[in-house]
């Protein structure tokens, strides 16, 4: 089977996961795609085959090699965002892109227009596979499964490269925040592993935010507005007070590379009670506390506005930056520099504006670098994947595996 072919029978499933459901997967329709997986590693002749009770999906290749190698991973997620509907992805390959504005929905007149998406440019002559603009593609991180399936194809049809054992892992609930949760970094036995969750063409990534989540509830008084005057205590009102006390320009329409931001998810509330979501997220270990403490103080400049306590917060750490984790242990990204210049590859080291499963399961004893699934513009109906870095992608996967081995 082709890797495009692979790919597109992946994004059929939808898999999108949701906040706050309590259970893991988070929505049940990502048990579809992991038991479509499940048989399918099964029928390629992967070992030790296992989804577990959370939705984890587990497999071995084991080596081949006379000489002692390390046992390395990789991992992806089997999720797609909340932000966007991934439910009857319809998606087409646009034959060698022209480098013109690219129409996904002539009818709805939805259209990647080069002047907001110059990235497309960087894949003229190329086929794209898109969306047709009414839902996201799938590629964060349908193209990641595909490229590590794919890699485990071609060398269970190649045993003349030489490899140690390799695991492999597809979870649920990445876009959330909680694919790593139940991670079982035992079971997995691996001494190092990479996602395969990345953007475009060369991206190796070892740096992430520190994250955290902020809830803030807002408790008012009801009174009827005509006489309200001293009595009432309009939460809402009060959460676009404090809203409105986060710094302009610290936020992701206005920051960039090192620049960590405050994003309003969601205000939402009536005069009685109000609640405000944000996420927190900064490089820096000291600036991110620095920020978690910025909206534990603008809550108290609040409960000191309205004389008494009216608003609570609840902040909870998501993960932190995998770069300490990982650093002490550079052949692993060496490798992979290696490999890509191997490919004609150029290597892009850059840090994670985002998180990752990596992070946190660098955090749990397997230091896990990001390295590159190819696709463009995530969460969105603009999202494309070029098929050259699909491509280029799984023979990466194979070249890490085989160079790994050359260097035991």
């Amino acid at each position: 089977m082709h890797i495009t072919e692979r790919f597109l029978s992946y994004v059929s499933f939808d898999t999108q996961s949701a906040e706050d459901t309590g259970k893991t997967p988070s929505t049940d329709k990502q048990w579809n795609l992991a038991r479509h997986l499940r048989q399918e590693l099964i029928d390629l002749g992967l070992e030790d085959v296992e989804l577990d009770e959370m939705g984890y999906l587990y497999a071995t290749l084991p080596g081949n090699s006379a000489k002692p190698v390390p046992t390395i991973g990789f991992i992806a997620h089997m999720d797609t965002s909340p932000d966007c509907s991934g439910k009857d992805v319809k998606p087409r390959i646009v034959r060698h892109y022209d480098g013109r504005d690219l129409v996904l929905n002539e009818d709805l007149g939805i259209v990647s227009k080069i002047q907001t998406f110059p990235e497309l440019l960087d894949h003229v002559g190329e086929d794209l596979i898109v969306t047709d603009g009414t839902t996201l593609l799938g590629a964060d991180d349908k193209a990641g499964i595909a490229e590590i399936v794919q890699a485990m194809d071609y060398l269970l049809h190649h045993p003349e490269i030489e490899h140690g054992p390799v695991r492999i892992a597809f979870n649920p609930d990445e876009e959330i925040g909680l694919g790593a949760h139940h991670f079982d970094v035992e079971k997995f036995g691996c001494l190092w592993a990479y996602t395969m969750d990345g953007g475009e063409l060369g991206e190796i990534e070892y740096e992430n935010f520190n994250a955290a989540a902020a809830k803030i509830d807002i408790t008012g008084v009801s009174v009827h507005p005509g006489y309200a005057k001293g009595k009432m205590v309009n939460a809402i009102q009060m959460a676009a007070r404090l809203a409105a006390s986060l710094p302009t320009h610290e936020t992701p329409e206005h920051t960039q590379d090192y620049e960590g931001f405050y994003h309003l998810l969601s205000m939402e509330g009536n005069v009685e009670h109000a609640r405000l979501s944000l996420i927190i997220r900064d490089h820096d270990r000291n600036r991110f506390e620095a920020r978690k403490q910025f909206v534990r103080d603008a809550a108290a400049w609040l409960n000191a506005q309205a004389g008494r306590p009216i608003a609570a917060v609840t902040l909870t750490d998501q993960y932190y930056n995998m770069r300490e984790k990982v650093e002490p242990m550079p052949h692993i990204v060496e490798t992979v520099k290696e490999a890509m210049l191997a490919l004609g590859i150029t290597p892009k080291v850059k840090a994670i504006r985002g998180g990752t499963d990596g992070a946190q399961l660098s955090f749990k004893g397997l230091p896990c670098p990001n390295i590159f699934a190819g696709g463009l513009n995530f969460h969105g109906p603009h999202e494309f994947l070029p098929v050259p870095s699909l491509e280029k992608a799984s023979a990466l996967v194979v070249k890490i595996i085989e160079l790994t081995a050359r260097k035991a």
